[in-house]
């Protein structure tokens, strides 16, 4: 099944989740406890995290929700009132933090090149802020060679719903069945599945390969689609989509 566009999650996809958000959440909390160890603890234990190790449990509301979910509890083990504030304190100490400790999974910069100049129109599709996510694309020397990004506040949805995947095919004039999604979560595979698309499968995030049997392909990272792509196609070029 030939594609026409590419578009990939960002975190346990790209990036890598741990080596990136287990320092950047350190950070972040002790930043918000003020050197006080107490509420760091608690930050911590409300957030099923270890400091030593810098590791979310499976169970992390971290992991299974988002800012909306542990915001609130945040703000209760330090005691504030100001939820909203805090809210975007949040986000913007994560912006920087997580900037620092970015870690990419494999080379996707190698990745995207490849891509764009197999014709493949590219793009993130990331639950993640949009101004986070261009930064860290921009670290990751691969923001020139995107077509699109979209992020939780894009005025798209957040995954699983479809809504970033229908904006890009919308944007471009693709047919959601020539847009493969790759990701880590079922969420990615629910959203691409609900827009029509393919569900390329990763496992190089949080999840378990059976919490992805959904997807329609499954590939151990980012390194292996090209192989995918080429099995797909025949191993031969295939026509660009950017005309």
């Amino acid at each position: 099944m030939p594609f026409d566009a590419i578009l990939f999650d960002k975190d346990g996809t790209l990036v890598d989740f741990d080596r990136t958000w287990g320092p950047a959440a350190c950070d972040v909390m002790k930043t918000l406890a003020a050197g006080h160890e107490g509420a760091f603890l608690r930050l911590a234990e409300i957030s099923r995290f270890n400091p030593r190790d810098t590791l979310f449990a499976p169970d992390s509301p971290f992991l299974t929700g988002d800012l909306d979910v542990y915001a609130p509890l945040w703000a209760q083990a330090l005691g504030r009132r100001d939820l909203p504030r805090l809210r975007d304190e949040i986000a913007s100490l994560f912006r920087i933090a997580a900037l620092s400790s970015l870690t990419p999974i494999g080379d996707p910069a190698a990745l995207t090149r490849w891509l764009g100049a197999e014709g493949y129109r590219l793009g993130i599709v990331s639950n993640d802020y949009e101004a986070s996510i261009r930064l860290q694309a921009g670290k990751l020397q691969i923001l020139d060679d995107l077509d699109f990004i979209a992020g939780r506040d894009s005025g798209f949805g957040a995954k699983p719903d479809p809504g970033m995947i229908v904006a890009f095919a919308d944007t471009f004039g693709v047919a959601p069945r020539r847009i493969a999604v790759v990701g880590d979560t079922l969420a990615d595979v629910r959203a691409a599945h609900a827009a029509g698309a393919v569900a390329i499968g990763v496992l190089t995030g949080p999840a378990h390969r059976e919490d992805m049997l959904g997807a329609d392909y499954m590939i151990g990272s980012i390194a292996d689609l090209p192989a995918l792509l080429a099995s797909l196609t025949g191993g031969t070029r295939r026509p660009s989509a950017r005309n």
